[in-house]
């Protein structure tokens, strides 16, 4: 689950680290007056919309304001708004709160991030002396640039650590005191909430002397939520996929892509391995769609029907392995699903495993647009070919 910046801020600001103070408004008339902005050293102030992307500058959803009136006009053009970035596609994202905060006086950015090395099985600090951009960007352009230690999970994150880091990425003096301890108490918050993401870009500092926190992005791992209710109650369900919110409400795991092949899979490796195989016979994916080990027919349905939502969807492949539950069951609910939902659309149904070759009988003889393969590559390929054909059928 992401958090919003403002969200984010707090989740820092309860663990000791210093942010600016920022006000949240989900209404025009809620703007603030002369009296009520915060306070603000150089007269400026800067509205930002609350949504779950990056790269809001460009995209005009951060807007620098002089006074209470600029501060309510930047406020009523964003509310209510769709904000589209180059991460959010076409349809952008809903702006239903901004921030505002003081304007800053930047003298230098730098950028600061924990996260999880999945290889390494560790939570990682990546620091750069080059922050306000993409770290993607910077990694490409200036790699020397970027710092990143390992930390070991028995001792957590070391002073020593940190303050190496420091020297690493230029800071100086008392900076480097202050960006121990922001460290320190960032690692603290990424551990106590099961964070996967902590991110600080840029890290600012500004003309007063202070390191400050410019902008936060915080995502937390979904397996821990059951422990972490205090967050979760401030999930914005309005910044998610309706098909992947509506997927994880029926058990499923579903994550949307561009292609107009889309995937049923029971297993995560098999479905990733299913993917593949699409790209290689040269079609994209539509969709990773997991039903889970032990799958069951109303899975299957309310998987179809997420799949079919999709209005790019040529062709459906479906890749089961009867390991858990036989293949003849996965058939008969595959069947009663695709007439539940009126199926239309070449379906091809890869079985293996357990009355695997009773399965593919049963699809075969169904009398639906199902086709019955035993081999994984060759059912790949025949769903590329038949989302060709209902593509130009279509045209």
């Amino acid at each position: 689950m992401n958090l919003h910046e403002y969200q984010a801020k707090a989740l820092l600001a309860h663990h000791g680290v210093a942010v600016p103070t920022g006000k949240v408004l989900s209404e025009v008339s809620q703007a603030p007056l002369a009296d009520d902005l915060p306070e603000s050293a150089e007269g400026r102030w800067v509205v930002k919309a609350q949504v779950h992307s990056g790269a809001r500058g460009k995209a005009g959803g951060v807007i620098l304001a002089s006074g209470p009136e600029e501060v309510a006009e930047a406020s009523r053009k964003l509310l209510g708004s769709r904000l589209v970035t180059r991460q959010t596609g076409p349809n952008g994202l809903p702006v239903d709160h901004v921030l505002v905060e003081p304007g800053a006086d930047i003298r230098k950015e730098y950028y600061l991030a924990l996260t999880v090395d999945r290889a390494l099985q560790r939570v990682v600090l990546i620091a750069s002396s080059e922050g306000g951009m993409d770290i993607e960007a910077v990694a490409a352009d200036s790699p020397e640039s970027i710092r990143r230690v390992v930390i070991n999970p028995t001792v957590g994150l070391q002073a020593y650590q940190a303050r190496q880091v420091a020297f690493a990425i230029g800071l100086e003096g008392v900076h480097i005191r202050d960006f121990v301890s922001l460290a320190l108490r960032t690692y603290q918050a990424f551990v106590e909430s099961d964070a996967s993401l902590i991110e600080i870009n840029p890290l600012a500092e500004t003309s007063d002397g202070t390191l400050t926190v410019l902008d936060a992005k915080v995502s937390l791992d979904d397996n821990a939520g059951y422990r972490q209710q205090a967050l979760w109650s401030g999930r914005d369900v309005n910044q998610e996929d309706p098909a992947e919110r509506e997927a994880i409400e029926h058990g499923l795991n579903y994550v949307s892509l561009d292609g107009d092949i889309a995937c049923m899979v029971n297993g995560a490796g098999l479905a990733m391995a299913t993917m593949d195989l699409i790209k290689h016979a040269g079609g994209m994916p539509a969709n990773f769609l997991d039903v889970g080990g032990g799958t069951s027919a109303a899975k299957v349905t309310e998987a179809f029907k997420l799949i079919l939502r999709n209005s790019r969807v040529e062709a459906i492949l479906v890749n089961i392995f009867g390991g858990i539950v036989r293949c003849d069951l996965i058939a008969e609910g595959i069947i009663e699903a695709a007439r539940e939902v009126s199926l239309d659309v070449p379906t091809v149904v890869r079985l293996a495993g357990t009355n695997a070759e009773l399965g593919r009988k049963m699809l075969s003889e169904s009398g639906l647009n199902l086709t019955a393969e035993d081999d994984l590559a060759s059912a790949a390929e025949i769903a590329v070919t038949l989302a060709k054909q209902h593509r130009g059928a279509a045209q």
